[in-house]
């Protein structure tokens, strides 16, 4: 499956932003989608996992409340509302797809080529 993230941009402190994240290919509604982000000078981090079928999300701590995942299979599209955006939260975004859950980059086998998302202080 070929993903495509898009939707990123410069937005001020406690502004939102939704990331969009295209598939293509093999039929995205099989795989278990995730969202990840590279700040730079940091390891890429883990922030949401959502379940094929799109009815079980988990998050990392630092996002849960202000960040939802979503997906709508008939568009083969995986999405990110980012809330209550802090400078902290400006990294390269990028999407994922794999068989199973996981919070960790190893457990995907497909990546988007990542959307910048700034935040302004």
């Amino acid at each position: 499956v070929q993903l495509q993230a898009s939707g990123g941009g410069l937005v001020q402190a406690g502004g939102s932003l939704r990331v969009s994240c295209a598939a293509s290919g093999r039929t995205f509604s099989s795989y278990v989608g995730a969202w990840f982000r590279q700040a730079p000078g940091k390891e890429r981090e883990f922030l949401a996992t959502i379940s094929s079928g799109g009815y079980n999300t988990y998050y990392t701590d630092s996002v849960k409340g202000r960040f939802t995942i979503s997906r709508d299979n008939a568009k083969n599209t995986l999405y990110l509302q980012l809330n209550s955006l802090k400078p902290e939260d400006t990294a390269v975004y990028f999407c994922a797809a794999g068989m199973a859950y996981s919070t960790r980059r190893e457990g995907y086998d497909y990546w988007g080529q990542g959307t910048q998302v700034t935040v302004s202080s």
